[in-house]
């Protein structure tokens, strides 16, 4: 049997769907930059969405900050041309948070390799097969 999903998971994919393409396309802020939308969370009331990306080269929000500041700002525009399209009765209000989740990922992942290598080079781990050659 289908997962059944929730009207706000639904809610929540079509705007992530729609948002990626009207900032690709309609957004002309420089401070935007090159931002991809990660997740939407939508509170239940529908009244309220959560939209979390990631910036081209931001790894903190402090480095996001500017994109954080522009997406913001532009968020009534957007909910403006989403409410053309959608054929819900009202578009939740937008808010734009900075996902530090692929920065930390990096972050791990880098951990792991030096660990690894650290490994390697006092013998406690054979030399990794697909390195080399």
């Amino acid at each position: 049997m289908a997962k059944e999903y929730s009207r706000t998971q639904r809610v929540a994919d079509y705007l992530q769907r729609e948002l990626a393409a009207l900032i690709q396309h309609e957004l002309r802020d420089p401070r935007i930059g090159m931002v991809s939308i990660t997740g939407v969370d939508v509170s239940r009331d529908l009244g309220h969405a959560k939209v979390y990306f990631t910036a081209l080269g931001s790894d903190s929000r402090e480095e996001a900050a500017d994109s954080i500041e522009a997406l913001n700002k532009a968020a009534g525009f957007l909910r403006s041309q989403l409410s053309r399209d959608a054929t819900m009765r009202s578009v939740p209000q937008l808010r734009f948070y900075f996902d530090t989740s692929v920065g930390q990922g990096r972050h791990l992942e880098e951990l792991i390799r030096r660990a690894a290598d650290a490994d390697r080079e006092l013998g406690l781990r054979d030399p990794d097969p697909d390195e080399g050659s």
